[in-house]
């Protein structure tokens, strides 16, 4: 048996990681090999989606950042009875997806997902605390996993080279998209970008804001609807809307309506946008940086995220000249490949 934790997730919080762990979980009911068991917390009964579920109170699960802290601190320091209800001596092997082991485990095997090194790399974007925390965390994390899979070619070079990890114990496992929800329809496009990312500093989204105010002298009818969270922490710029936090179904619509996806991003993982608005049939202007060329190959247009000329140029080229090859790029990225995947990694640990 393989049991899967997911106790540090957090609805509608933790972006990409969430749709990863979700929709991971989904594709191995549908489809995967092995027996499994998921273990949940209290704030995301739902989250086995179809696996063999086990509700995990010991952990203080919370919704917001100290709550979240206290438990993965408290987790970490008394992990005893978290560790019984993991049932860890009828496991094969355990994973963990969302980048913390959580409760440490020597036994059985583990393989945890760490999505991306981003704290070594933009260390002035965390606190003192959550840098020292992360470093504390992420050390103990890799160093106790047998297997550390990781999202993106890139990441898993950067995780070799700021972790000091052997190579042939990090394997890069490509993240998907819902191929069913996420279709184009054949709509006429509307006069408005989209940019679904929460308000993170490296979203970049105050240079986004300058290139936006530039392109919009030429397009004064031209909008840009963000969503996820944090903004409305401040005022917006002019011919700038957000939708909060919203629903799939809702992003698909987005994803279909807009003119295009433009994706400024400092740091990535992986990068999962690109492959929904493309696999929707929406242009795609984006960052170079990171993984980013490596997920949208020749069916993007991409600047660098730190020239805001350069951002502004690349989304009017993509408004006027629309990259082709984005529904066949897409379908590259499939959530059954990437379960059989995990499946290979979960033999190789049970295999020890």
């Amino acid at each position: 048996m393989v049991g899967i934790s997911l106790l540090t997730l957090v609805p509608g919080v933790v972006g990409g990681s969430e749709t990863y762990a979700r929709e991971l979980t989904r594709a191995l009911a549908r489809g995967g090999e092995l027996e499994y068991r998921v273990f949940v917390p209290s704030i995301a009964p739902d989250a086995g989606d179809g696996l063999p579920t086990q509700l995990v109170r010991e952990y203080r699960a919370s919704t917001t950042m100290p709550g979240r802290t206290i438990a993965m601190s408290l987790a970490a320091a008394a992990p005893r009875r978290i560790r019984h209800r993991l049932e860890l001596d009828r496991l094969d092997a355990i994973h963990f997806p969302l980048s913390v082991m959580l409760p440490p485990v020597e036994r059985p095997a583990a393989a945890t997902t760490v999505l991306d090194v981003q704290h070594e790399v933009f260390p002035e974007f965390f606190s003192r605390a959550e840098l020292a925390y992360r470093r504390l965390v992420y050390g103990w994390t890799v160093r106790r996993s047998r297997i550390v899979i990781t999202i993106s070619e890139h990441a898993r070079h950067a995780l070799i080279e700021r972790l000091g990890l052997a190579p042939d114990r990090v394997r890069a496992i490509h993240l998907a998209v819902d191929h069913e929800r996420f279709t184009p329809d054949g709509r006429d496009r509307a006069e408005f970008l989209l940019y679904p990312a929460n308000r993170w500093p490296h979203k970049n989204h105050e240079r986004l804001f300058e290139a936006f105010s530039l392109v919009r002298r030429g397009r004064p009818d031209l909008r840009l609807v963000l969503t996820g969270q944090g903004h409305d922490r401040t005022p917006l710029p002019p011919g700038v809307e957000s939708r909060g936090h919203v629903s799939t179904d809702e992003l698909v619509e987005l994803y279909r309506s807009a003119a295009a996806l433009v994706y400024p991003s400092l740091y990535e993982g992986f990068g999962i946008p690109l492959v929904e608005a493309m696999a929707c049939g929406c242009p795609v202007a984006s960052s170079n940086a990171g993984p980013l060329p490596e997920v949208g190959g020749d069916a993007a247009r991409y600047f660098d995220p730190r020239s805001v000329e350069q951002m502004a140029e690349a989304i009017v080229d993509v408004l006027e000249r629309p990259p082709s090859g984005g529904p066949a790029r897409a379908r590259l990225f499939t959530w059954e490949e990437c379960a059989r995947r995990h499946d290979a990694v979960y033999r190789e640990l049970a295999a020890g």
